[in-house]
């Protein structure tokens, strides 16, 4: 921050711990102005801010509204399509999966049958002689039987009362082919039903059998069911590794099909993103944005999508052709209309002066009507020059850039503001002569923001307020940190700042004071004598800021209101 200054009329100057800088505002001396102490105001709590662009201040979100938000995030497209059509293949993989699982066994199983089937019949019949016959087991050991098969004799009166397990087929010592079953085995032979149909049976110590009685019911015989089990295990196995394979391989090629078919909906949504970014609320707007005819066919889904879009943009460009016809026959008409009254009423306040300078002395009340002409004359003026310049800076007529620095347009601003209103105080704060507040603009509509800015400070405070101008060079940084400064963003902007500690602006006004015709009245006191406001000043700062790249924000509240402009320094435009 530089240091303290004093504002002096013509021939004096503004001193700073830089060096001396030459007050270019003529005017009466003004003396009674106080020095300004360095640093930065405080917050004062309870302050309202607003910006000029009407954006509104967000709220901070804590991490457990992101959680919910994290929560409720839907599944895109892509993905949705991608796992409804894997989930549908795993669904008609794993039933066809289940099907096969189940006629193999069903067919093992039969084939199992037969086989008991035809054990049976060769034990009922006759075979050639064997060294086991004698146990009565011979039919267990009959060639053809597989290893593990079990039989049983039954008694007359119907109990098993032995029974043997086939071990080999084929042995030299014949005990060892037959191994004697238990008696929990041949209760479990027992308790199958004596139908002469085959059914399955666990015997214990041997697994899963199925076990069929004789239709003469001399004997039973079961053969082992793991080479069926194993058979549909391994086949279930591999079916799962296939399908997964498969699943693997369809979401791959899925998830590709899917993007090359959501390729042509992409493009219809970067039109649409590319519509939302143009800048259709003010200005002159070509809408020339279209979806390629490719994407626009209605033969197609996503072409039916991009026609209506093409449709909508059609009927939003003839709107905006129409609203921006109309504001241009609007801005033609104020700006012609405010040309032409400045002819008529330079001959009124003429006229009026002319009389009242005459060489006879009116009376009393042809005075008093005259000053009222003149001064009514000099406010319809002003606004008709508001007029026309905010008309020329809507049409976006050029203005002259060059380099200026604001030091010195800041002492003319404030020099003449103390000769406008003796009754406030006036304080400057200037940056050191070796950092210039250096900017690219057109010199003539920056000083009018300097002089709107006071002027509205002067004519809305009482008598006796400090005004302070003040102007630096900072560095802008991201977010609420240090250096931060009004609009966000980074980079090396210059700020000028008005503030003053009057009565402040209502909440319910301040985010319209930038708006046209927007009056403070009744809430920012006019002090008496201070003249008529044309509701335009605050208007044309936006407008004049606007064009230089910058923003213009206010902060108010209880005895304190600050209008900053933030504009970027020359060469970072």
């Amino acid at each position: 921050m530089g240091s303290s200054a004093s504002v002096a009329g013509a021939g004096g100057s503004v001193t700073g711990a830089g060096g001396d800088r030459a007050a270019t505002g003529g005017g009466a001396e003004a003396a009674g102005a106080d020095a300004v102490s360095s640093g930065g105001s405080g917050a004062v709590p309870g302050a309202v801010s607003s910006s000029a662009s009407g954006a509104e201040a967000g709220v901070g979100v804590g991490s457990g509204s992101g959680a919910v938000g994290r929560a409720r995030r839907r599944w895109t497209l892509r993905t949705r399509l991608v796992v409804s059509a894997v989930a549908l293949i795993a669904v008609v993989a794993a039933v066809i999966s289940t099907v096969t699982a189940i006629a193999l066994h069903s067919y093992l199983q039969g084939q199992l049958d037969h086989r008991l089937v035809d054990g049976i019949g060769r034990a009922v019949g006759p075979w050639p002689h064997d060294p086991m016959r004698d146990s009565g087991l011979e039919f267990v050991a009959m060639p053809g039987q597989p290893p593990g098969t079990v039989g049983a004799r039954i008694a007359p009166d119907g109990r098993l009362d032995s029974g043997a397990r086939l071990n080999r087929l084929k042995s030299r010592v014949p005990s060892e082919r037959l191994t004697s079953l238990t008696a929990d085995q041949l209760a479990a032979l027992a308790a199958v039903p004596r139908d002469g149909e085959a059914h399955s049976a666990d015997l214990p110590g041997l697994g899963s059998y199925r076990v069929r009685y004789a239709k003469d019911g001399v004997l039973v015989l079961g053969m082992p069911q793991n080479e069926v089990d194993d058979t549909v295990g391994r086949l279930v196995l591999i079916e799962c590794c296939v399908t997964l394979a498969g699943l693997v391989a369809a979401g791959i090629a899925g998830s590709a099909m899917v993007e090359i078919a959501l390729r042509p909906l992409r493009r219809v949504a970067a039109t649409a993103t590319r519509v939302s970014e143009l800048p259709l609320h003010q200005g002159e707007v070509a809408l020339h944005v279209r979806v390629p005819a490719t994407e626009a066919d209605a033969r197609t889904e996503v072409g039916q999508v991009g026609a209506a879009l093409n449709r909508m943009l059609g009927h939003v460009g003839s709107a905006l052709s129409a609203r921006q016809e109309s504001e241009t026959r609007v801005r033609r008409f104020v700006a012609d209309a405010s040309h032409e009254l400045r002819t008529p009423l330079a001959s009124i306040r003429g006229y009026a002066e002319l009389t009242r300078r005459g060489t006879e002395r009116p009376g009393p009340q042809t005075r008093h009507a005259l000053g009222r002409i003149e001064s009514e004359a000099e406010r319809m003026t002003g606004l008709v020059e508001d007029l026309l310049l905010l008309a020329r800076l809507d049409s976006g007529r050029p203005l002259s850039y060059a380099t200026v620095d604001l030091s010195p347009l800041v002492v003319d601003a404030v020099s003449d503001a103390r000769a406008a209103g003796p009754g406030h105080r006036w304080r400057l704060e200037l940056p050191d002569a070796d950092a210039p507040a250096l900017v690219h603009g057109d010199a003539d509509r920056l000083h009018q923001v300097l002089v709107n800015l006071l002027a509205n400070a002067r004519t809305h405070t009482p008598q006796g307020t400090t005004v302070t101008a003040r102007v630096r060079a900072v560095r802008r940084a991201r977010g609420g940190g240090p250096g931060a400064v009004p609009g966000g963003g980074t980079g090396d902007v210059v700020l000028l700042e008005v503030q003053d500690d009057g009565p402040g602006i209502p909440a319910a006004l301040l985010p319209h004071v930038f708006e046209r015709f927007a009056r403070g009245d009744a809430s920012r006191s006019r002090a008496a004598g201070s003249g008529g406001s044309t509701g335009l000043g605050l208007a044309i700062v936006e407008a004049v800021v606007a064009a230089h790249g910058g923003t213009v924000a206010v902060a108010s509240g209880p005895g304190r209101t600050v209008f900053t402009v933030t504009l970027p320094v020359a060469g970072r435009r």
